[in-house]
């Protein structure tokens, strides 16, 4: 009698208890590829507190996931949150199930960091973050876009600059030594750098050198740095760019592996798309841009003799690398000289100007378009074979490379709005590619491990609530190239840090996201 006694109480007390949130019925993918668990979660003050079967108790809200995959929420390891100020609620993420992001890629970041990441804090965003110190960035502070060596007062200048990001909160280090003025940086720059950054327990992510022609010497040149800084290499947005390069992937994986097994940390992160988005002047010679990328390359194009240089190495790149060697590849997303031509292709321009659709005639609009304030386009020159092998890489995340934005606002890569539902829907559930725990783990602890999260990216009692509940029979991206301003569909929940952000088709803009730090620790921010 005392022990029915007792459970009776014990029944009574977990009925007693309230929850925050309860969600019950779902597949619960804990974020390590393992078989799911049809178990309940019970969430408190931002916190998953319990993990069971058949929780009994009230709460102030409860889901019914019943059909549903729960999974952790996804971390995007490379996003541009350049306007997270003008669009705070990081809407176009959230609603693909993001609750985490890492910003300041490509050698590019907020700077100062410090007094950036104060000012989110007053402000209030939607998703969690956290930013790398770019490169690029302190560069071109220190020196600005000079194709020299550093002296050594200004190494040890942007050296300083970097260990002040890093105790300020930042993840590590980028580079983008394709852009200005990184592609004037020597190798052993940055490996000092990154040194700093090692230090700090950072990570160094790269846009390398070259993804095109010179894509296997840039790894190597990557997995050098992370072998003389020792510290974690992620590659960032892996890819082999232009048709000579298609199935370079190989190459490149064996690398990587090969690295690993010396004891290297080396990573891979990637976006599900055999197109790439970069500005236009990413086909044009850096030498062209130094020291001003549109008053001084004005002024050598001008010049009839260099004008012809760099033509002729326009041409080079429209062949080899992003161009593929046919100019419908190129598409614009922005081009403000000719805001009727964002989504037209560079095929299309050089028509509508009375020009044959030549190599060479698309060499000199891209001179003119840099003349009149330059592009952004989308470059179709990525093999679909390349994207799955480098997918089924067991060290490859996935991640947009996405830019936030604003629903309707020019004519951005899908990527923005479609990633993370991309690869549930198209390369798990259709083609078959990965396993659902596996793409879940590449978008969850993966990243966290990366990141060195603590209490992120996997679900277990004691770790943040940031939760994505979805459809896997009808989870899919719907943007596309012609018509990227679409929201995907299967997502039916997302939760971050406790909070409901996002409910069926309705959108919660509730700013519950907190600042991520490399200490794994988080300031909560105000909510608005």
């Amino acid at each position: 009698m005392k022990q029915i006694a007792l459970f009776a109480l014990a029944v009574l007390f977990a009925q007693c208890t309230t929850y925050d949130l309860l969600i019950k019925g779902g597949q619960v993918y804990d974020g390590s590829a393992a078989e799911p668990q049809m178990v309940d979660l019970a969430i408190d003050n931002g916190e998953i507190v319990k993990l069971s079967q058949g929780i009994s108790a009230r709460a102030e809200k409860t889901i019914d996931a019943s059909g549903l995959v729960v999974s952790p929420g996804f971390i995007d390891v490379h996003a541009h949150l350049e306007p997270l100020s003008l669009y705070p609620d990081a809407k176009s993420h959230i609603m693909q199930g993001v609750t985490s992001a890492l910003g300041g890629p490509d050698g590019g970041s907020p700077f100062p960091l410090g007094s950036y990441l104060d000012t989110l804090a007053e402000t209030g965003i939607g998703l969690n973050v956290g930013y790398l110190i770019g490169h690029n960035t302190i560069r071109n502070h220190v020196m600005g876009l000079v194709n020299r060596d550093p002296t050594e007062s200004e190494l040890t200048e942007m050296s300083g600059i970097i260990s002040q990001a890093m105790q300020e909160g930042a993840f590590g280090i980028s580079t983008g030594l394709k852009y200005l003025p990184g592609t004037f940086a020597q190798t052993p720059e940055i490996i000092a750098l990154a040194k700093i950054a090692a230090h700090h327990n950072g990570i160094y992510t790269s846009h390398l050198r070259e993804e095109g022609l010179g894509l296997l010497e840039s790894v190597a040149e990557a997995i050098e740095i992370g072998r003389q800084a020792g510290l974690t290499i992620v590659l960032t947005h892996h890819k082999a760019i232009g048709q000579p390069m298609w199935g370079a992937s190989t190459k490149t994986l064996a690398m990587v592996d090969e690295a690993r097994a010396e004891g290297l940390d080396i990573r891979i992160d990637q976006y599900p798309y055999t197109a790439s988005h970069t500005g236009i002047s990413v086909v044009i010679p850096p030498w062209s841009m130094e020291g001003g990328r549109f008053d001084r390359f004005r002024e050598r194009a001008a010049d009839q003799v260099l004008r012809d240089s760099i033509r002729k190495g326009i041409v080079f790149n429209l062949i080899n690398d992003r161009g593929g060697n046919d100019l419908r590849r190129i598409q614009f997303a922005r081009i403000n000289w000719r805001e009727e031509f964002a989504g037209k292709t560079l095929h299309d321009l050089v028509v509508a100007e009375g020009m044959e659709p030549t190599i060479e005639n698309g060499a000199e609009m891209i001179i003119q378009i840099q003349e009149h304030g330059g592009a952004n386009a989308i470059y179709h020159v990525i093999d679909p074979e390349d994207v799955k092998r480098i997918m089924s890489h067991p060290m490859t995340m996935v991640a947009s490379d996405g830019r936030l934005t604003q629903f309707g606002n020019g004519h951005p890569h899908p990527r923005a709005y479609g990633t993370f539902p991309r690869v549930l829907g198209n390369y798990v559930r259709a083609q078959n590619v990965l396993s659902l725990g596996e793409a879940i783990r590449k978008m969850t602890t993966l990243p966290a491990e990366t990141l060195g999260l603590e209490d992120r990216g996997t679900i277990a009692v004691g770790y943040r609530a940031d939760l994505a509940i979805f459809d896997p029979e009808s989870i899919i991206d719907r943007a596309t190239f012609q018509e990227p301003h679409q929201y995907p569909d299967g997502i039916k929940w997302v939760i971050i840090n406790g909070q409901i952000a996002v409910e069926g088709d309705t959108f919660h803009d509730i700013r519950a996201g907190q600042i991520l730090r490399r200490s794994g620790t988080a300031t909560a921010l105000q909510q608005h």
